[in-house]
């Protein structure tokens, strides 16, 4: 028999949904309100009436009075006014203490200043206590990124415990899966340049499973450079047409034998009208669209999706580089019927698991197996657990309590503890811990 534990608080409609897009330039803010008007997704602007949504990810401060100042409002101070903090997100991951002015600041300490000073832009949307979820949205989450932006959440004082992280990929996913279904009916392609790099997300759809998989190949280029500003006009032309020739040649590769539907040109590093060639070809057969807020509404998706997820929500499942690739469950007997009990799904990140159940074995029962089954097409296996050890209580149930959770995307833990069957037989205070591959 098992208990889950469940633990998930509801948001009532009308709620503000906050996707917050973050990297070492800029961060960007999207907004819905949950319930009716969750596919309404806007984006503040840093100025009013514009399409400016990247706040510089740049804090200073004042050398009079000691005064922290954060974005555009930082970059207008001079040297002689203020201390300039850029690169936090690369100083937080060194994890390397800042001096300023003789004094040390933890440089996560001084992200999560960012994030709160930035985050007040929503007071001019809703009150704080309306936002009911926040999703933070980064280029890639391993085990350094998700402990930072952990511990810059936390000093946030945010009045929601729906606080969670994706990827820049699993943004791009949910925010199509928002489009209308013709825009990616085939392949999709986000080519993302921040003027430094050139990044192409090219996604597509397995129709032939159930539920649908989906996959988003990346790849990463360096020979799409840009010219920088103060060059003269003759070098930036050469330069700009070299760039659109090697971006063509990109394409070409993306496209090749391949049915792609639709294609978003990302970043400022689209900016400037450079890419001639290279956007004659791409909207030859397909639409193509040019923004750069594509991250921070999928972020609001993607809460969406994991609040109440929608109809084709359901009918699709993303496997990506975080996600695990197998579903997880166990054999039961529940009411007196044998059953299936989910314990992990696919498509969930493997860093945010951690489930929570009790159950109880009769006898002298002493394993506990898991069912793994791929979605990769790779055969269902079963994995056990052996209790050795385990109290031997004739004629009565033993209860445990089992903690689920990944070391990695391939590795799950099991921590099964002996809780004992109330008075008569009290816990032995024994307990077990199996890691196993779950690809």
């Amino acid at each position: 028999m098992f208990f889950e534990k469940k633990t998930d608080e509801k948001l009532h409609n009308g709620s503000v949904l906050v996707g917050y897009d973050l990297n070492n330039d800029f961060a960007q803010i999207s907004y819905c309100v949950y319930g009716d008007n969750s596919e309404k997704v806007e984006t503040i602007a840093t100025v009013l009436g514009t399409k400016q949504y990247n706040i510089p990810l740049v804090l200073c401060k004042l050398k009079d009075g000691g005064k922290w100042l954060y974005g555009k409002e930082a970059l207008n101070c001079t040297d002689e006014e203020a201390v300039f903090v850029t690169d936090i997100m690369e100083l937080a991951r060194k994890g390397e203490m800042i001096t300023i002015e003789e004094e040390s600041f933890d440089p996560v300490a001084l992200l999560a200043l960012f994030i709160k000073r930035s985050l007040s832009l929503m007071n001019f949307i809703t009150l704080p206590e309306n936002i009911g979820a926040i999703m933070f949205t980064v280029d890639k989450l391993d085990d350094r990124m998700v402990e930072i932006l952990a511990k810059a959440t936390a000093n946030l004082n945010l009045k929601t415990t729906h606080i969670y992280f994706q990827t820049h990929t699993d943004s791009f996913y949910y925010f199509m899966l928002h489009q209308p279904e013709d825009l990616w009916n085939y392949q999709v392609l986000a080519c993302e340049h921040n003027g430094r790099t050139l990044k192409t997300y090219r996604m597509e759809r397995n129709k032939k499973t159930t539920p649908i998989v989906v996959l988003i190949e990346e790849q990463v280029y360096d020979n799409v450079k840009l010219p920088d500003e103060d060059e003269d006009d003759d070098v930036k032309a050469s330069i700009y047409r070299l760039a659109d020739e090697n971006f063509m040649d990109i394409l070409k590769v993306q496209c090749d034998e391949r049915i792609v539907s639709c294609a978003y040109l990302l970043g400022d590093g689209f900016r400037n009208d450079w890419a001639k060639e290279s956007m004659r070809f791409l909207c030859r057969n397909r639409r193509a669209f040019q923004g750069n807020n594509l991250f921070s509404k999928g972020a609001c998706f993607g809460i969406s999706e994991r609040l109440e997820p929608s109809e084709i929500g359901k009918e699709h499942i993303f496997l990506g580089a975080d996600k695990l690739k197998s579903n997880v469950g166990m054999n039961v007997r529940r009411r007196g019927k044998q059953s299936y009990y989910a314990l992990l799904d696919a498509g969930e990140n493997w860093y945010e698991v951690h489930k929570e159940c009790e159950f109880l074995l009769s006898g002298e029962e002493n394993t506990i197996s898991f069912v793994i089954t791929p979605l990769t097409g790779k055969r269902a296996e079963i994995q056990e657990i052996v209790l050795e050890g385990a109290p031997v209580r004739e004629g009565a149930f033993s209860r445990y309590e089992m903690e689920i959770s990944m070391n990695s995307v391939e590795y799950m833990e099991a921590k099964i503890t002996d809780l004992g069957f109330g008075e008569l037989f009290p816990a032995a205070g024994k307990v077990w811990r199996k890691q196993f591959e779950i690809l």
